[in-house]
Formats: structure tokens, sequence, C-alpha cells
């Protein structure tokens, strides 16, 4: 399992070995990410608020380029929810149960 940003990157490799069971991106309303993001970066106090807020807008306007981009390398974009159930499925021996 791979998770992050990158974890994309290493989704041809995985299936050209026969290791992949799935390559997920997810999907989540952006909004909520922006918020979720800049409330945990201002618990933290990483950086001055006036700075995670720009930060946090130039993220909520690259997300769809990143979502693209992981799909383009081979993930698949997703919804949270989704993503569970397949792995459920996966765990539970059922590999390609699909909704």
């Amino acid at each position: 399992m791979a998770e992050g940003i990158f974890a994309a990157e290493i989704v041809d490799e995985c299936r050209r070995r026969g290791l992949l069971a799935g390559a997920y991106a997810l999907r989540r309303p952006r909004g909520a990410t922006f918020v979720r993001r800049l409330a945990r970066d201002l618990s933290e106090q990483r950086k001055a608020p006036r700075v995670l807020i720009r930060r946090g807008v130039a993220l909520l306007r690259a997300e769809p380029a990143v979502l693209r981009r992981q799909t383009r390398l081979g993930a698949e974009a997703a919804r949270a929810g989704e993503v569970l159930r397949r792995v459920a499925a996966l765990l539970a021996g059922h590999p390609h149960q699909h909704p």
C-alpha cells in the first residue's frame, strides 16, 4: 500500500509486476479539503495565518490538475467511501466486486 501525492508514480510498475490490487486518487470536495487543511495547519501553528491561507488557495486551485495527473498515471479517481468499499471487497476475497 502506498499513499500520498506521489503514490501514482508507482502504479505502472506495480501493475507490470502483478502487484497492483487497485490504485485510487481520492476525489474530495475541494472546499472541504481547504477548510480541513487550514484548520489543521492553524492549530499546529505551522506558519503565519496569511501564508497558510495563500498556500491553501493555491492548493485548492491546483487540485484538479493534481487529480488529472494521478489518473493519467493509472490511478482511478474515486470518493473515499467507494475506495473503502473496494478495499473491503479485496480483503474479503472479492477483487473484482464493483457497485
